[in-house]
């Protein structure tokens, strides 16, 4: 039974150091160790910002010793565990999160303190600091959806024979106007407002943190109108995907999965009124079939494995046929809780930005450029497989060469429409039709004729 004591300050226990073999230094990120063009562009956008944060933290004295880390999941001796780089831009179930994550080396006794204070001591110890720094060096118009912290800590605890140790990870997930905001508040009156209207968790459950209380917030409660969290900003609906070499990015029990963005209103080229979005038609509505289950990280990792020996094939050949980029191989991706095979190439052929709308590329990159090339790569890849679709990112290209960095035009559909179409069975657009088409990561509506 837990012994129920008042004063916080007698519940922390100095752990010294988690990560004894961690290497030294303050390392950011590169962007191009980032796979997805859209995350990995926003990384070469901020990464002076990021660099900036990145040694604030690092500067900072926090109450105990404070470790960026990019995988909390990992052991903390293998090379993954002992990755420092801790900031990047991650997208979770259809938004872009700015994530910084990091090991608190403290140890918080559960018979002293409950879930609730120890959430709230790590949210004052860690999370107020860190959100103090975001404000002094991220622009406050920066280009995501949210501002995420993952913050891990050990627990301590006791049955009637022993002591034992264990961990929490407490995440929380703010609108970035709310995240500038918080790092300002005056009171605890004022940053409550605001944790009632963001996402939080600890160990992945959803949680109602309460400062300066002793059980948390009622879910119901928040839930029911007592706070309204903010509407998501339309947003990409791709998770991150992972990188070869290296494990994938945290499961959702450590960063938990976002709920998807509604999806946004776009207007058509020649019209006035937005139409509604592909999501909006039941007919379109997604790149897979109802039955189709929903798949984890796991199965990633697990297809990943299965057909690494052919992913490197395709990609070799990729390269001298399929106009595939060298820097991002095939590689297995989660797209609306669906496996999906990635791939990126890159469109030889120039647009004009100024005289050429993203439905004109979009279009002519699938028909002039995609398609010709469909049946010959579908050839390489085996009826049998055990995922339902495709993911293919077309990097295309501006002219002068200097104009801008190229744009991504992201396919996701359904590997049947897709032979069908290769068949000669159904049309371009029966199978556009099928699929998901997003530009730099947002979702849009194609008509391939009108946009042509």
């Amino acid at each position: 039974m837990r012994t129920r004591f008042g004063h916080a300050c007698a519940a922390v226990i100095s752990l010294g150091v988690w990560l004894g073999t961690a290497p030294a230094g303050w390392g950011q990120l590169s962007p191009q160790e980032i796979r997805s063009p859209e995350l990995r562009e926003l990384q070469n956008t901020y990464l002076e910002p990021l660099k900036a944060l990145n040694r604030s933290i690092g500067l900072t004295k926090f109450p105990f010793p404070f470790t960026q880390a990019r995988y909390l999941g990992s052991d903390p001796a293998s090379p993954a565990g002992q990755d420092t780089r801790g900031i990047e831009f991650v997208r979770f179930h259809g938004r872009v999160v700015l994530k910084i994550t990091g090991r608190y080396n403290a140890a918080l006794s559960s018979a002293l303190l409950t879930k609730n204070e120890r959430a709230s001591r790590v949210f004052t110890e860690v999370f107020e600091p860190i959100l103090g720094l975001v404000r002094q060096d991220i622009p406050p118009d920066v280009a995501c959806d949210a501002i995420g912290l993952e913050i891990g800590y050990h627990v301590l605890g006791k049955s009637k024979t022993y002591e034992y140790e264990g961990k929490e990870i407490l995440v929380g997930v703010f609108n970035p106007a709310d995240a500038f905001a918080l790092a300002a508040a005056q009171n605890d009156a004022a940053r409550q407002e605001i944790l009632n209207r963001s996402e939080l968790f600890v160990d992945g459950r959803e949680f109602g943190l309460a400062l300066g209380q002793r059980e948390p917030m009622d879910l119901e409660t928040l839930s029911h109108g007592t706070s309204t969290a903010p509407a998501p900003r339309p947003a990409p609906a791709e998770p991150n995907a992972p990188t070869r070499g290296t494990p994938p990015l945290p499961s959702p029990r450590y960063f938990p999965a976002l709920p998807a963005p509604a999806a946004p209103a776009v207007v058509q080229p020649g019209t006035s009124a937005p139409r509604a979005d592909l999501a909006a038609t039941p007919a379109r509505s997604a790149p897979f079939a109802e039955t189709s289950p929903a798949a984890s990280e796991e199965d990633v990792a697990h297809l990943q494995t299965k057909y690494q020996t052919e992913l490197d094939a395709l990609a070799k050949e990729g390269l001298l046929k399929f106009h595939f980029v060298d820097y991002a191989p095939p590689s297995f991706v989660l797209f609306q809780d669906r496996v999906a095979l990635q791939l990126t190439l890159r469109n030889p052929a120039r647009f004009d930005r100024e005289h050429t709308s993203i439905y004109k590329r979009a279009a002519q990159s699938f028909d002039l450029f995609l398609a010709p090339q469909l049946k010959d790569l579908l050839s390489r890849i085996s009826k049998e497989v055990e995922f339902p679709a495709l993911d293919i990112t077309v990097l295309t290209q501006f002219q002068p060469a200097s104009t801008g960095s190229p744009e991504a035009i992201e396919y996701v559909c359904p590997l049947k429409e897709l032979r069908e179409f290769a068949d000669a069975r159904i049309t371009s657009q029966d199978a556009i039709n099928q699929c998901a088409v997003l530009v730099n990561g947002v979702r849009i509506s194609l008509n391939l004729q009108s946009a042509e």
